[in-house]
């Protein structure tokens, strides 16, 4: 209540001393210095007093809709607002610029990027549908058309500071004589509310990108677990076929066929449930196993081994390295008369590392026919866990057979951690 008797008894004293000025300067043209203003200075000082009550009257009731109080700050024709904003400078910048410019009636926008500043123009409500006012409404024709806004982008650690002010188009003579019916104040408003939803549209959409990175990350992992299951039963399988199978014909190569089995499966079961091992480990596992085929194909499988011992530890998929030698004996040695080698070989180049499992068995379209899942699951673990630079390629070997490559980025290992 007091700010708004103060706001008002500053109007009607301003437009009371601005009267008498003007009525010793009407003396002085029309009746002298010794005489009075006269009845018709009399009638226009009135009116000029009940409007100047009547636009006080408007501000504060148009003032009291849109804030729901009455105080100091509300009321002032001249507007500021202070946001943090959690983001750089530049961001900031053209959030702000984006909300300025959704202001109703906005016009004249000047941005600086280089200075981080947006000034702009919002035209006041015209009550007379955009026709000018008569030429005997001087109150109307006087009255001020716009406001101005000024926005200032203030650059943080890791944050920015946003200035806005808002102020009638006019100077400060205008907060003496003027008021401007809530407009600033809701200017002010509107621009603080659309820098808030901007932030939180932001926010949303980073969250909802965070929970479906999180939710594709869940995906990769079960598809991953599915296709590490795929694996494994593969060989035990054939394993424990060909062990039952020598049990009736050769019982102490089954027994050492089984026992084989056992130092494989000492190897392999710890880490049964992993998708990542390393080349060392997986090259282990590998021998343990043609040990195992060894003893079923005797002479007609031999053995050649190139791994530096530098890229023992170069991440690979559980199971990727047997896949290509399982491959390697089924389709190509097994089918071919007298059997052959089986090379494994890695190399290791600037910004890759290449594993290559070589046969010179039958080759293409010569040995048994597969269904290619083992290969196809290969390619798919290798993409989510090394990334879509990791791939595997199959050639024809000279002068027979085949060979299958793995290349794996040498930034594999960071693509694993991030996975």
């Amino acid at each position: 209540m007091f700010a708004s008797l103060s706001l008002i008894l500053r109007i009607l004293v301003a437009w009371a001393a601005a009267i008498v000025v003007a009525g010793f300067v009407w003396s002085g043209f029309f009746h002298g210095m010794d005489e009075g203003p006269g009845w018709v200075f009399g009638l226009l000082a009135l009116f000029l007093m009940i409007t100047a009550l009547g636009s006080c009257i408007t501000h504060l009731r148009r003032v009291s809709t849109l804030a729901g109080r009455l105080d100091a700050a509300t009321l002032s024709s001249r507007q500021r607002r202070q946001i943090e904003l959690p983001m750089d400078a530049g961001e900031a910048f053209s959030l702000v610029e984006q909300a300025i410019k959704e202001l109703p009636r906005v016009e004249d926008i000047e941005s600086a990027a280089g200075s981080l500043q947006v000034r702009a123009y919002v035209r006041r409500v015209d009550p007379y549908n955009g026709r000018p006012p008569s030429r005997w409404n001087l109150p109307a024709r006087w009255a001020i058309k716009r406001n101005s806004v000024l926005a200032t982008v203030t650059p943080g650690q890791g944050t920015s500071s946003v200035t806005l002010v808002f102020e009638p188009d006019a100077g400060v003579w205008a907060d003496l004589l003027a008021v401007d019916e809530g407009s600033n104040y809701e200017n002010a408003e509107a621009v603080s509310r659309a820098i808030t939803r901007r932030v939180s549209e932001q926010r949303r959409d980073e969250q909802a990108a965070a929970e479906q990175t999180a939710t594709e990350k869940e995906l990769s992992v079960a598809r991953l677990n599915l296709l590490h299951a795929q694996v494994e039963p593969h060989f035990l399988y054939n394993t424990l076929a060909n062990a039952q199978v020598l049990t009736r014909t050769d019982p102490p190569r089954a027994d050492q066929m089984l026992g084989h089995l056992i130092q494989y499966l000492r190897s392999s079961l710890p880490s049964v449930d992993e998708s990542m091992s390393t080349l060392g480990v997986e090259l282990e596992r590998t021998k343990a196993y043609l040990e195992i085929l060894k003893i079923r194909m005797g002479a007609r499988l031999a053995l050649q081994v190139d791994v530096p011992p530098a890229l023992e530890t170069v991440p690979l998929p559980s199971m990727a390295l047997q896949t290509l030698v399982e491959n390697a004996i089924k389709h190509g040695l097994e089918p071919k008369p007298g059997g052959g080698t089986v090379w494994i070989i890695a190399r290791a180049f600037d910004d890759h590392v290449t594993l290559t499992v070589a046969d010179d068995g039958l080759g293409f379209g010569q040995g048994s026919s597969g269904t290619g899942i083992g290969l196809k699951n290969l390619r798919e673990r290798l993409r989510l866990t090394c990334g879509e630079r990791a791939g595997v390629a199959i050639v024809s070997n000279f002068p027979s057979g085949v060979a299958a490559t793995i290349t794996l980025p040498r930034d594999a290992r960071e693509a694993i951690h991030a996975a």
